[in-house]
């Protein structure tokens, strides 16, 4: 990872922060002891469960390190804005497009983006167009098929 800033909103930051403490206390001493289990057993080379519990340990070691490694570099945004002027990292923003179609879109950093869940990222395509524009400013949207032109109805 960059040296960047990781930006998140509370509610992402707090879902980072339990998994965290989950792996720690829960799911990492409980490989620990598996693994522990299995050396008593005796022959290493054959013995499955020590195997997989050695991948298993390596696995949620990882996530832990990327884990701290994020809720070290995280900025919390300051998401539920009031009266926002302009779209920024934690907005709710409603768009429509030209066939007056509506969908209301929650701004977030990289490591929060759900498109299923109308998270999308500041660095998506969509995400950059909105940044710093304001309520009834059009944006035009690079997709595959073309460009989308929307305008902003609200921000939140």
């Amino acid at each position: 990872m960059t040296q960047d800033k990781i930006h998140l909103t509370q509610e992402g930051f707090d879902k980072i922060k339990k998994e965290y403490q989950q792996l720690v206390d829960v799911k990492r001493p409980k490989v620990v002891e598996k693994l522990a289990e299995a050396r008593r057993e005796g022959d290493l080379s054959e013995n499955n469960v020590y195997l997989e519990s050695r991948q298993e340990l390596g696995f949620i070691d990882g996530r832990i390190a990327e884990l701290e490694e994020v809720i070290s570099k995280a900025v919390v945004i300051n998401s539920g804005h009031d009266n926002c002027q302009e779209v920024g990292l934690g907005c709710q923003v409603t768009i429509q497009n030209g066939d007056g179609q509506k969908q209301v879109f929650h701004l977030v950093g990289e490591w929060e983006a759900d498109p299923a869940a109308q998270k999308i990222s500041s660095r998506s395509p969509l995400g950059k167009s909105l940044l710093g524009k304001k309520v009834g400013e059009r944006v035009e949207v690079e997709v595959p098929a073309g460009k989308i032109v929307y305008t902003i109805e609200s921000i939140v």
